[in-house]
């Protein structure tokens, strides 16, 4: 391997270590300590934009029934298939019954209805990029090594950060060398011993030497963990399908090691039979809701100090489109969970869901902007300075609407 092309891999924070997977050198203090510094904190984006009036259903709105005559989530009632009511306005789709409902009743989960970025291009990969960046909505002003999650990391004194993703997000690229691992699968690593022994040496008086040793260390290390798991699922102790196992993992990492975490999980852009209580968005929910409840029952106790936000880049249309389906929209809804959650309630500025309340007259409107709110919840939960918290998202003053 040509020395040159692996310092170039290493400056772009980025380490190919295994098919479909890369970890970037860990900074010593992540792997000194085998409890990271408290809270944890777990981002989880649903790329593709879910329908956040299915998951977050208007049960009060006579208008969402009138403009989704297909896909509209039953008015509450005893039936399995209606929606759970959760005030007197809202109500939670019923395939979170069993997972996300018990949080909201314990008051470890709320949810923050008409949520997101000011961005209205209802592109995915424009919205994405600027809430990860959170840097506002001058495009041709970001900086791409940016992310706010590698600035909030870079105002905590001890902060271990990871991304759980088979390449690094944009949200944790910047100053602070951040890893990165897919968990989805277990695999063999591309390098074997002797090609990492020969990349390690290549460094060994270089000031990159620790870092580069400890990113195999990293590697190994979780590779052998995850091996176990795999024998341990084939004896029907965890379940094996989708995010409940990847859920499970990231809880043993963050809750032995990083305290800032970040997953993505794809599969929400919906344009075509939909479904409502059964059907194609009504299983995502069931699967994401299953791996949410998971992540907490595997924390242990260091879910009293771990909060878990769920974010997506905007909403869809309100009215179902020809195809049974829904289109790119803008506001959302937000999921925000925790041991010292002040759950149990619908959270942050609302208003009723009318024709004249829609965004262009077609999409929720966007009053909880989503770097305001978590400015406000990461001074709550961190502690943090204004002048902190400007250098985490710059230009958005900090709103504390009590998540925690």
């Amino acid at each position: 391997m040509d020395r040159r092309h692996f310092l170039h891999a290493l400056s772009a924070s980025a380490l190919c270590f295994g098919s479909g997977t890369l970890f970037a050198a860990p900074a010593a203090s992540s792997l000194s300590s085998s409890s990271p510094a408290r809270p944890r904190l777990l981002l989880v984006f649903l790329r593709g934009a879910y329908d956040a009036a299915s998951l977050l259903v208007p049960a009060s709105s006579s208008f969402y029934y009138e403009s989704r005559p297909n896909i509209a989530i039953a008015r509450p009632d005893p039936s399995p298939d209606s929606a759970i009511a959760l005030d007197g306005d809202w109500a939670l789709h019923p395939a979170l019954r069993q997972s996300l409902l018990p949080l909201y009743q314990s008051g470890q989960a709320a949810f923050l209805p008409f949520a997101g970025a000011n961005d209205a291009s209802r592109s995915h990969f424009e919205t994405q990029d600027a809430i990860e960046l959170g840097q506002g909505d001058e495009r041709g002003s970001r900086n791409y090594r940016s992310g706010f999650m590698n600035r909030l990391a870079a105002e905590l004194a001890g902060a271990a950060p990871i991304g759980f993703t088979d390449r690094l997000p944009l949200t944790l690229q910047g100053s602070m060398l951040v890893p990165n691992i897919a968990l989805g699968g277990v695999g063999k690593s591309a390098l074997d011993a002797r090609q990492s022994g020969m990349i390690a040496s290549m460094y060994q008086d270089s000031a990159l030497a620790g870092r580069v040793s400890e990113g195999f260390a990293v590697r190994d290390e979780v590779a052998q963990r995850m091996a176990g798991e795999m024998a341990a699922a084939n004896r029907d102790a965890i379940n094996p399908k989708g995010f409940e196992l990847q859920a499970r993992r990231i809880a043993r990492l963050m809750k032995d090691r990083y305290s800032i975490g970040f997953v993505d999980v794809g599969g929400w852009d919906t344009h075509v039979a939909q479904g409502n209580a059964k059907g194609y968005l009504a299983s995502r929910l069931e699967e994401l809701g299953r791996g949410l409840a998971a992540f907490p029952a595997e924390m242990g106790d260091a879910w009293r100090d771990t909060v878990v936000v769920v974010v997506s880049e905007f909403g869809r249309t309100f009215r179902e489109n020809g195809n049974r389906g829904t289109d790119h929209g803008h506001g959302t809804v937000y999921w925000v969970m925790g041991g010292g959650v002040r759950g149990g309630r619908i959270a942050g500025e609302q208003v009723a869901v009318r024709p004249e309340t829609l965004f262009q007259n077609r999409d929720y409107p966007v009053l909880n902007e989503y770097r305001a709110v978590l400015g406000g919840l990461f001074g709550r939960l961190y502690g943090l300075s204004a002048a902190q918290l400007g250098r985490v998202f710059p230009g958005a003053p900090p709103r504390d609407i009590g998540l925690v």
